[in-house]
């Protein structure tokens, strides 16, 4: 055993509390290792242990019929039909992002695809969700350049198109930005592969790259505030190769194809300490490991450096005895390393070697199954009170400038068109995407080659990334609420029946109660809308620790969303069409029109303020009006769908003629409440809402097949022209819309 000295300085840069460590003593009844006490710090790190956010994770709905599989594993699975699955998970990569922009958004990238591919998927479709800080701010260009760099590199050089996603800007996230990416896959129900280890004395594999001192104690660094020294841990940011990457998806996965393997995991957060231990700890069995055997890309390295680094593109396989040899063709075939580091063992504990010498022998599920769980305090703040527009005290010259409004909000940073973003990945490999980004939700053509079901060809998984932080940070009940509702909305838009979804909870420092307030009431609104909505959570991420010299980020419970089309031809998409449709405007009937401004991007943007309470989420509404939107979509009348999110009605109309290239003519609508000035009506973000484009003939057929069903329908403008007619008689030509809603993006990063 190692003569290194345990200090109480060495135990704090570690991570661990004076708490932590005496409970480390009681588990071994020694005093650790340095390498045991490195592994004990990455186990128990935030970032592994979830120890602040389990026991409220465990509020949230994970099960349906259709989920194989929920949270706990790699990925998430849902079945699709014709013996087909859907596997999908979201995962952060902020620490690294914000240090190192290039290499940690690329390696977030490559990290996710091993999460969804080590159960035996195909990756079909990458997306992200991405916060910088003010646009003013010295590093936000530096910053969004490295990282859609860091995506666009990794992704399109592994040849998984990136699909959709979302990028907003807040001065909030100046000293931390937010890069969380998914990746959805597709793999038979009966080839899923888990991570639970078995089979006493078999063998334990390692393929992939070598390991090299790349990313050593990445976890712990995920796990703490960053301050001015932040930059000294630009060492714990990974470096990631695509190419390796590809060439371990096409191994991994012609391994896959034979009974060779017993139980895969891809060395992610803490690398070969995490994967080991959580294989054996999920099969109940013991593991003895020999470094020697590992193979390495630097010479001299410790059994402390072996253990924790986390070079990527590696796995960690047990095979079937008797399969080596097999497993072994396969990947050096492919021109990837493959040795045998080990051994089941059915001793319960982990012992490793370097150098002939035991330099680790601990019991392993006290480590990975005792880790500490915190029942942090906690104060959910109270929601400021509702803003009506009677507390809208600006000059009317202001309120009544529609056109004025209009233009300001459709080229803001957050409502301006991503298309900078979205041309510098790949959206069209493998050559199934049917909706490219800038709609409501991404389509991929399920592959139906694997399919035991002939008609099962012709469906599409639909996919689309969700939040809106400055609902959340007002009310984190409702805005968590809103989050899931967002994404269950966006699904519904373009037709698809939604599955499932994956989060990545983005938070600051959860020993603040207000913080762990925060997250507490968003898992609680979470939780409401998954279950109203049948809408269940089955993977995830926790990402705390986001704050810089104490000042956190907005909460940021970002959502992945999964829908299913059974008909690819019954679809919608948000551009207007037809010169003879009408634009309608679905609600809920109980209450219509609001005009809620409270937490708005038309509060921000347009009158420079950010209060009021966020718009409230009626779980009931939400599923009648979306349940009777994918009706129409399958039976046909309707084609053209976007739902109201930022920005309200008007934002909406005008991208949906942006992305026809037709102007809408907009009809008076119908007598408002005298609370309701016609400004609000415009620009508010009432909740559950929907455009949608039909034959003019259909119109009366529609409004009264409805109101059935419990949902408001009201004309709102006829399609024709080449401008948008706005209820006051000002037009504004298409051409100036498209400079503003496109031209902000280009420009500011030219500056």
């Amino acid at each position: 055993m190692s003569e290194t000295e345990i200090t109480a300085e060495l135990i704090a840069r570690h991570g661990l509390t004076a708490d932590e460590y005496a409970r480390v003593l009681a588990i071994l009844g020694r005093s650790p290792t340095l390498t045991e006490l490195g592994i004990f710090s990455v186990m128990w790190s935030e970032h592994c242990s979830y120890k602040s956010s389990k026991a409220w994770l465990k509020k949230l709905p994970t099960t349906a019929p259709w989920v194989i599989c929920g949270p706990g594993e790699n990925a998430g699975v849902v079945d699709i039909g014709g013996g087909q699955a859907a596997i999908f998970k979201m995962e952060s990569h902020n620490h690294p992002s914000f240090i190192e922009p290039y290499q940690g958004a690329a390696t977030g990238v490559g990290g996710i695809l091993r999460d969804v591919f080590t159960m035996g998927a195909r990756p079909i479709a990458n997306l992200n969700a991405l916060r910088f800080g003010a646009t003013d701010h010295p590093r936000t260009r530096h910053l969004v350049a490295g990282v859609v760099a860091g995506i666009g590199g990794y992704g399109n050089c592994v040849g998984v198109p990136t699909v959709g996603g979302e990028c907003e800007f807040h001065a909030g996230y100046n000293g931390n930005i937010l890069v969380n990416a998914m990746t959805v896959g597709i793999a038979r129900t009966d080839r899923i592969f888990y991570s639970a280890a078995a089979g006493i004395g078999s063998p334990l594999v390692y393929v992939g790259s070598k390991t090299g001192r790349d990313g050593i104690h990445g976890a712990t660094m995920a796990s703490a505030e960053f301050n001015e020294a932040s930059e000294e841990k630009r060492p714990t940011v990974q470096i990631g190769d695509p190419f390796t990457e590809k060439l371990l998806i096409e191994a991994c996965l012609e391994l896959m194809a034979t009974d060779a393997i017993i139980a895969i995991q891809d060395m992610g957060a803490a690398g070969l300490t995490s994967s080991s231990f959580e294989m054996a700890s999920k099969g109940g069995v013991g593991v003895l490991l020999d470094l020697d055997r590992v193979p390495m890309r630097e010479h001299g390295m410790t059994a402390y450096e072996i253990m924790l680094s986390e070079s990527q593109e590696r796995m960690l396989m047990v095979l079937r005895p008797g399969c080596e040899a097999q497993a072994e063709a396969i990947f050096r075939k492919w021109e990837l390393d493959f040795a045998i580091v080990g051994a089941i063992t059915d001793t319960g504990r982990m012992v490793v070697r370097r150098f002939g010498e035991v330099v680790v022998d601990v019991p392993i599920d006290p480590l990975a199954k005792a880790s500490p769980e915190y029942d942090r305090p906690f104060v959910i703040p109270e929601p400021p009170p509702p803003l009506t527009a009677g507390d809208i005290d600006e000059p009317p010259a202001v309120v009544t400038d529609l056109a004025g409004a209009l233009q300001t909000l459709i080229g803001c940073p957050d409502l301006a068109s991503k298309r900078w973003i979205w041309e510098q990945y790949d959206h069209m490999v493998m050559a199934a995407t049917v909706q490219r980004p800038g709609g409501d939700a991404a389509v991929v053509r399920i592959p139906a080659d694997a399919s035991d079901d002939p008609a099962a060809a012709g469906r599409g998984l639909a996919m689309t990334c969700d939040v809106t932080p400055r609902y959340c940070r007002a009310d984190p009940r409702q805005g968590g609420r809103q989050a899931v509702a967002e994404a269950w909305r966006n699904l519904t838009a373009v037709g698809a029946r939604p599955l499932a979804i994956t989060d990545c909870m983005n938070f600051g420092n959860p020993e603040k109660p207000e913080i762990m307030g925060q997250f507490a009431g968003c898992i609680l609104g979470m939780a409401e809308a998954c279950e109203a909505l049948d809408f269940p959570v089955v993977s995830g991420n926790v990402s705390l620790y986001n704050e810089t010299n104490g000042v956190p980020i907005p909460p940021t419970p970002a959502i992945g969303g999964i829908g299913l089309i059974a008909d690819l031809s019954a679809m919608a998409t948000l551009a207007l069409k037809a010169a003879d449709e009408v634009v309608m405007l679905l609600a809920p009937a109980a209450a219509p029109s609001v005009g809620w401004l409270g937490q708005s991007l038309y509060l921000r943007e347009v009158l420079g303020r950010e209060d009021g309470a966020p718009p409230p989420v009626d779980l009931a509404a939400e599923r009648r009006v979306g349940d009777y939107v994918r009706a129409l979509i399958a039976a046909g009348p309707v084609r053209t769908c976007h739902d109201l999110s930022g920005g309200g009605l008007l934002v909406a109309l005008a991208e949906m003629a942006l992305a026809g290239n037709v102007g809408v003519v907009f009809d008076q609508p119908l007598p408002l409440p005298a609370d309701v000035p016609l400004f609000a009506w415009l620009f508010g973000e009432d909740q559950a809402r929907y455009l949608i484009g039909v034959p003019a003939a259909d119109v009366d057929a529609i409004g009264a097949d409805a109101a059935r069903h419990g949902v408001a329908a009201s004309r709102v403008g006829r399609i024709g022209g080449e401008e948008l007619i706005l209820p006051d008689g000002c037009a504004i030509s298409l051409k100036e819309l498209r400079r503003r809603h496109e031209g902000w993006f280009a420009s500011y990063m030219a500056a």
